[in-house]
């Protein structure tokens, strides 16, 4: 499970920072056996590495505090439940990077007021499933051209 791999759309990215196979964050079927497995502390912590900017979101996420989040790094596994919400922002990330081309653009606008989200900035939305799909949604029409 401990693959880094690259993606030419987000070269240099979280896919390219963080160890997990590639297709984790494409096929479902590799989602849920990541999951079910539980993403290791070490992997967290080359999440949190490459979105340093971000980490309070991995705190709010793992439901700890700043000073007690480095006790996850020497776990083994993380239960299902952080495994699958961790990995689903990861896989956020991703998308973002996706939809705008660039890793950088994307952080970007993760961290930029959306009006169609409310003038929430969506990064303040990642730490539960629904502000994940809100944000989805908008990404989603942002690739179709709806949203600029």
């Amino acid at each position: 499970m401990d693959i880094i791999e690259k993606n030419s759309t987000t070269s240099n990215g979280i896919m390219a920072e963080v160890s997990l196979p590639r297709d984790v964050y494409t096929d479902p079927v590799a989602f849920i056996r990541t999951v079910r497995e539980g993403l290791s502390g070490r992997v967290l912590k080359q999440a949190i590495d490459a979105l340093s900017a971000d980490r309070d979101l991995f705190v709010r996420l793992l439901e700890t505090d700043s000073g007690n989040l480095h006790r996850f790094y020497k776990r083994k596994a993380l239960g299902r439940a952080q495994s699958e919400e961790v990995l689903d922002t990861l896989k956020l990330y991703v998308e973002t990077a996706k939809v705008f081309g660039d890793r950088d653009i994307g952080q970007e606008w993760l961290h930029t007021e959306v009006p169609a989200l409310s003038g929430s900035r969506p990064v303040e939305l990642l730490d539960t499933f629904a502000g994940r799909e809100m944000v989805r949604q908008v990404l989603r029409k942002i690739s179709y051209g709806e949203f600029s």
